[in-house]
């Protein structure tokens, strides 16, 4: 056997590096154990999974973040920068945020990231000039498109980043009203995504398997993904609905289902998303100066009273908002289009009716027509919007016609038509018959609402005026 060899004597360093990047070092020891570096991103992670997101991370320079804005008490939040500043010349100082990345600055709001989308032809495509009123509240996806969406013309991706939005869609209105309403009552302000996806669908079935349909999928996976980033619940107040005069194939019938099937579509790819269902809105359509009849309008009016169990409402109907010659909303009709939207949706959302009038029954006896309304309160005739001594009904298929209307003696939701002969075979149409005019207001206008009424930010007031209806008078029992 070898001798014994005498023990090597190794010093175990105290200190050193055990990996090293080009940055720095990565894990270092000492006396009391090891030192892993993480990076910035790998400690926002964390911070996330342990529920620490919350936690400030100190002070930072706001110059060298934000640029030369009026914000102070800047701190990084997780993947956000959050400060505090003075960004609205008309308003307080309030919190706001901005991802550490960069993008837009959006505010620090309390509650759920709200959606309000809409879905339809090209008419909804429409936009006012000018920024939201609440610019960090009201945003769109972070995709560079903006509010009015692709219009048909491309295929959208979605983006969890949010961006502020060059001019104000009827949703983008929408989002207005409401957070000017919570601002009056010092309720907290949300935020809220917009997006409308139009395109040249030809009829509702087409419209829920076309462009825009996918790119408004495109939009409620951008509000998800949003919403995560932000650690908050994503959750669609409204999706307007807007397609009528577009649709060039269907019937009546074929147009409310169509339409019934849309919204059911819209309710199981949502729930695919863990979405909750909407309320859906419509504008009832009542043609344009150059249209009077169009299938969509009996379609609409089964709608109003046989929409299945969706949360369903007209908010209004299309005749009591100006039109240019082109049969779109002025700028003023789609600001005070978006009132109407938002106090219907209040309704709904608190579980409330929202029922403009609706005719569903004409009867005649002599010289009289009867016509049954289901409403929220008593008719009123109202002949501001037309001057027809008929308030907008005509009859057609017989020779009778209207010369007086008025309110039922003995029902205040009934009407009286007093006609200048027996009116057999007859069809009773409402909000057809008021002749065309050069101004801008439809061809097709009626003179009856209820009582309810609220002022507009456009200007003057709002009503709930009926829905056009197209009815078939029946003889009543003697």
């Amino acid at each position: 056997m070898p001798p014994d060899t005498p023990p090597i004597d190794i010093k175990t360093p105290q200190s050193g590096v055990l990996i090293r990047a080009e940055n720095g070092d990565v894990v270092t020891f000492d006396a009391t154990g090891l030192t892993l570096r993480l990076s910035d991103s790998v400690v926002a992670e964390l911070r996330q999974r342990l529920g620490l997101a919350g936690e400030a991370e100190g002070p930072l320079d706001v110059a060298e973040r934000l640029g030369d804005v009026d914000a102070w008490d800047l701190r990084r939040i997780g993947d956000w920068l959050h400060f505090t500043a003075l960004l609205d010349p008309d308003g307080p100082a309030r919190g706001y945020q901005r991802p550490l990345a960069g993008g837009d600055v959006i505010a620090a709001a309390p509650g759920p990231l709200y959606g309000l989308l809409s879905l339809g032809g090209a008419r909804r495509a429409g936009f006012n000039a000018g920024p939201a009123t609440f610019a960090h509240h009201v945003l769109a996806p972070g995709d560079d498109i903006g509010a009015v969406g692709a219009e048909g013309t491309a295929e959208v991706a979605a983006s969890g980043l949010l961006q502020h939005i060059p001019h104000r869609t009827r949703d983008a209105l929408l989002a207005d009203v409401l957070l000017g309403w919570r601002r009056a009552a010092r309720r907290g302000l949300p935020l809220f995504m917009v997006r409308t996806e139009t395109d040249g669908s030809s009829s509702p079935s087409a419209l829920g398997q076309g462009l825009a349909y996918r790119n408004f999928l495109a939009a409620l996976d951008s509000l998800v993904a949003a919403a995560k980033a932000l650690g908050k619940r994503a959750q669609v107040l409204s999706i307007g609905l807007d397609f009528s005069l577009e649709d060039q194939t269907s019937d009546a019938a074929a147009y409310a289902t169509g339409v019934r099937a849309l919204m059911g579509q819209i309710e199981r790819d949502m729930a695919m998303r863990g979405l909750q269902r909407p309320h859906f809105l419509m504008t009832a359509e009542a043609g344009t100066q150059s249209i009077s009849t169009h299938q969509a309008m009996p379609g609409q009016w089964e709608l109003a009273w046989s929409h299945g169990d969706h949360s369903f409402a007209f908010s209004a109907p299309g005749y009591m908002f100006e039109q240019t010659r082109f049969g779109r909303p002025t700028e003023t009709a789609r600001q005070r289009m978006a009132e109407m939207d938002a106090h219907a949706l209040v309704a709904l959302t608190n579980r409330q009716e929202w029922l403009c009038p609706l005719f569903l029954l004409a009867e005649y006896q002599r010289h009289e027509v009867r016509v049954t309304a289901r409403a929220m309160g008593e008719l009123v005739i109202d002949r501001g919007l037309t001057g027809d001594p008929a308030c907008g009904f005509s009859l057609s298929g017989t020779e009778a016609r209207i010369i007086a209307v008025q309110v039922a003696e003995d029902d205040t939701q009934a009407l009286i038509l007093t006609c200048d002969r027996v009116p057999e075979g007859a069809d009773l149409h409402y909000a057809y018959g008021a002749p065309p005019s050069a101004d801008a207001f439809p061809a097709n206008r009626g003179a009856i609402r209820d009582g309810w009424s609220s002022e507009s930010q456009a200007g003057g007031p709002l009503h709930r005026w009926a829905l056009p209806a197209v009815l078939t008078v029946r003889r009543g029992a003697d």
